[in-house]
């Protein structure tokens, strides 16, 4: 079992969200987003915010970081998002290219 839980990290990140706003997280999908890019930016040479026992797991780090505060979650605008599904739609593209030509060649 995860400890915090995902609806107290879920608590934690909307706790300043005003009633009738739209919540920053809306599901553990969100959180889980969050904490694991946190927890790749600790693998690549960041800093833990928070006191770190020697062996702990980065997403261990990040899940501390979030539940204490320490991370904030922006929701992202519709434009970014749609911006990232274009790039995902490219890449896609790009790569069936790729395995025709590579198919044709054999």
């Amino acid at each position: 079992m995860l400890h915090p839980s995902y609806t107290d990290l879920m608590k934690v990140v909307n706790k300043d969200v005003e009633e009738g706003e739209t919540k920053v997280v809306n599901s553990r999908y969100s959180i889980v987003l969050a904490t694991s890019k946190r927890a790749r930016q600790i693998i690549d040479g960041d800093e833990p915010m928070v006191k770190a026992k020697q062996g702990i797991k980065p997403l261990s780090v990040a899940i501390d970081e979030l539940n204490n505060e320490k991370l904030k979650i922006v929701a992202e605008s519709a434009e970014e998002a749609a911006a990232e599904e274009i790039a995902i739609e490219e890449i896609t593209e790009d790569r069936a290219e790729e395995r025709t030509e590579e198919a044709a060649e054999e």
